[in-house]
C-alpha cells in the first residue's frame, strides 16, 4: 500500500548534508530558548499558587508523589524518546509504522506501570494517607509516554516547535490556570488534579502534529518479534534516561528521609526553577539524535565530534547565562513563591551549578548511547552511586558535625548532586572523544569572562528593591553575560548561524 502523501516526502528524502546540519541545531537552539522564555513566563505563576495558597506542606506532598509517576513513566517510554531516531534512520519500513510500533510498546509498558502503582498507591504517598483523587496520578503514565514518544518522532524531521508549543506552553500554563481554579475547589485534591488535566492537554498537543506530520498508519500490523527487538536493544537506552531523570529527583527522595514535607516543599520549588534551564539540553536531544545517527551511519565520527562540541558549547553558555541570572537574585525569585522558601536560596544555587557542569556530559551522552551505550551506563551507574554516597556524607556531616540551620543542611543533596554531576562531565567527554578521535569539550574561556560581566551587574542589582532587582535585574544580568559571549565567546559562524535569517 502507498504511503499516505506527508510521509512519503520525507521518508524518501535525502540526508542532510553538515551545514544544513549545524543549521538545524542552530535554528533547534533559537527555539529552544524561546521556549525557556515562555516556559519561565508559565512556570513562575504555578509556584507562586502552589507555594502561596497550597502551602509548603501539600506541594512537598504533591512533589514526593510526581517524582514516582515521572520516573515509572520514564521507563515506560523504554528508551524510545532517544533511541526511536535510531529506529527511523536505519528502517526501510514506512516511518508512520516505526512511530506506532513505539506508541503501541509505550501503552504497553504505561498499562503495566500504571496498574503497578494503582494497586500499590503507597509507593507514591509513603508518609500520608490516601484519602482523595491520588487514583488519578497513574493514569498520566498514558499521556508522559506517548507524549514523549510522539514529541521525539516530530524532532526526527526537524520539528522542534511541537515539543516547545507542548512543554513550554500548553503544559505549564495549563497547570498553573488549573491549580489557580482548582484551589477553590480542594487544597488537598488540586494540585493533583492539576497535574492530570495538564498532561492530558500535552498529550493532545503532542499527538496533533504527529498525526499532521505523518498521517494515519495505513496498513500498519505490529511486528512482534520487531517489537521484542526494539525492547532488548533499548535497554541501556531505558536505564540512561532513567538514571539521567533519577539523578534529578533523587535528592527529592533522601531529603524524604531526613526531613519534613515542608522543607522537601521548598527544595521542590528550587529544584522547579533549577530545572528550566536543563530543557535547554533535553529538548536538543531529538533534533541532535538524528543529526548524530546520520553521520556515524556514514562513518563520519569528525562531524559528530564538531556537532556535540558546538552543541555542548550552545548549551553551557545558556545555561549558565541563566543559572547566573537566577542564581545571584536566588533570594528574590524564592521568594516570589512565599516568604517561608526564601531559605531555598542557597539549594537553588548549587542546582543551577549543577545543570551547568551537567551540559558537558549529556550532550556527551547523545553520541555515546548509539557508540558506546554499555559504557555510558557504567558511568550514569558510577554517578548515581556517588551522588547518593555523598548526599548522605554531607546531610550528616552538616548536621552532626557543623549544626547548621536547616535549611542549609536541606542543600547538601545539591551540592552533591553538582559534584558528582562534574566527574561524569570529565569521565563521559573523555571517553567520547576517545572514541571519536577528537575534541568535543564546549568550553571556551570567554565564558568566564561573560561570568565576570554578569556578576558585576548582579551585584548592583541585589542592592536594588526586589521588584527592580526582579524586573530589571535579571534581564540586565542576561544582557551583560549575552553581550560578552556574543562578542568574544560566538565565532563568526556562530553569530551567522544564530541572526534570524540564516546566511
Amino acid at each position: 500500500m502507498s504511503l499516505p502523501p506527508e510521509t512519503a516526502p520525507q521518508d524518501g528524502a535525502t540526508p542532510p548534508k553538515q551545514g544544513d546540519d549545524i543549521q538545524a541545531l542552530a535554528k533547534g537552539g533559537r527555539t529552544n530558548f524561546f521556549g525557556f522564555l515562555l516556559r519561565l513566563a508559565a512556570r513562575l505563576p504555578f509556584l507562586f499558587i502552589a507555594g502561596r495558597w497550597y502551602g509548603a506542606e501539600a506541594l512537598g506532598r504533591f512533589a514526593y508523589a510526581i517524582i514516582i509517576v515521572e520516573f515509572v513513566a520514564t521507563l515506560a517510554t523504554l528508551g524510545l524518546k532517544r533511541g526511536l531516531a535510531e529506529q527511523l534512520s536505519a528502517t526501510d519500513r514506512p516511518h508512520v509504522h516505526v512511530v506506532w510500533d513505539a506508541l503501541l510498546l509505550g501503552a504497553i509498558a504505561s498499562a503495566i506501570a500504571a496498574t503497578t502503582l494503582g494497586y500499590l498507591p503507597e509507593l507514591m504517598f509513603p508518609n500520608s494517607g490516601i484519602n482523595g483523587l491520588e487514583w488519578l496520578l497513574p493514569l498520566t503514565i498514558f499521556a508522559l509516554a506517548w507524549s514523549d514518544i510522539s514529541l521525539a518522532a516530530l524532532a526526527y524531521r526537524l520539528d522542534i516547535a511541537a515539543t516547545v508549543r507542548a512543554r513550554s506552553i500548553i503544559e505549564p500554563w495549563t497547570i498553573s490556570i488549573a491549580a489557580f481554579g482548582l484551589a477553590f475547589y480542594s487544597l488537598r485534591d488540586g494540585l493533583i488534579i492539576a497535574y492530570v488535566v495538564s498532561m492530558g492537554a500535552a498529550l493532545v498537543a503532542s499527538i496533533i502534529p504527529l498525526i499532521r506530520s505523518f498521517g494515519w498508519p495505513r496498513g500498519w500490523r505490529p511486528r512482534l518479534a520487531g517489537l521484542l527487538y526494539i525492547v532488548k536493544r533499548n535497554v541501556p537506552l531505558a536505564a540512561a534516561d532513567a538514571i539521567e531523570w533519577g539523578s534529578r529527583r533523587l535528592d527529592i527522595a533522601i531529603l524524604g528521609l531526613f526531613f519534613s514535607p515542608a522543607i522537601v516543599g521548598i527544595y521542590y520549588v528550587a529544584q522547579q526553577v533549577a530545572s528550566l534551564p536543563q530543557k535547554l539540553k533535553t529538548s536538543f536531544d531529538p533534533i541532535l539524535g538524528p543529526v548524530i545517527t546520520r553521520n556515524l551511519e556514514a562513518g563520519n565520527k569528525a562531524a559528530v565530534a564538531q556537532q556535540v562540541r558546538q552543541v555542548g558549547f550552545w548549551i553551557i553558555a545558556a545555561q549558565a547565562g541563566i543559572g547566573l541570572a537566577l542564581g545571584i537574585t536566588g533570594e528574590g525569585v524564592m521568594g516570589l513563591v512565599g516568604p517561608n522558601f526564601v531559605g531555598g536560596a542557597m539549594a537553588l544555587s548549587f542546582l543551577l551549578l549543577a545543570e551547568v557542569v551537567a551540559a558537558t556530559a549529556a550532550v556527551s551522552e547523545s553520541a555515546l548511547i548509539y557508540v558506546a551505550r554499555h559504557l555510558n551506563l557504567m558511568i550514569s551507574l558510577g554517578m548515581i552511586g556517588i551522588q547518593i554516597a555523598l548526599s548522605f556524607a554531607f546531610v550528616l556531616v552538616l548536621r552532626d558535625e557543623f549544626h547548621l540551620p536547616v535549611l542549609w543542611q536541606a542543600a547538601a543533596p545539591a551540592m552533591a548532586l553538582a559534584t558528582a554531576l562534574g566527574i561524569a562531565s570529565v569521565m563521559k567527554s573523555s571517553l567520547l572523544s576517545r572514541l571519536l578521535g577528537a575534541p568535543v569539550s564546549g568550553w571556551r574561556w570567554p565564558l568566564i569572562w561573560a561570568a565576570l560581566a554578569a556578576g558585576v551587574v548582579g551585584m548592583v542589582a541585589v542592592q536594588l528593591p526586589e521588584w527592580v532587582e526582579l524586573a530589571f535585574g535579571i534581564p540586565a544580568i542576561l544582557a551583560a553575560f549575552g553581550a560578552v559571549i556574543w562578542r568574544f565567546g560566538f565565532t563568526k559562524e556562530d553569530r551567522t548561524l544564530f541572526r534570524l535569517k540564516e546566511a
